[in-house]
């Protein structure tokens, strides 16, 4: 599992880093994630992967949201 979420985290850094990766991933998301690794992996298991992926993604984004608010109230004091 740990394995898993590595992987995550470095396809998750590569898709932010790469404004075309990111457009690959919304318009194709199994072939992002085969051109990211390298690997052509079965359905069940690229599923799961871009599950995942699209789930650190949209949690690092909020995260950035909050942080952000958080600033901003932080420097009104």
């Amino acid at each position: 599992m740990d394995d898993i979420k590595k992987q995550i985290n470095k396809i998750v850094k590569k898709i932010s880093s790469d404004k075309e990766l990111q457009e690959l991933f919304k318009k194709d998301p199994v072939k992002a994630i085969e051109k990211i690794t390298g690997l052509d992996l079965p359905d069940e298991a690229i599923n799961k992967v871009i599950a995942g992926v699209k789930t650190k993604m949209t949690m690092d984004a909020a995260q950035g949201v909050f942080n952000k608010a958080m600033d901003m109230i932080n420097n009104k004091k």
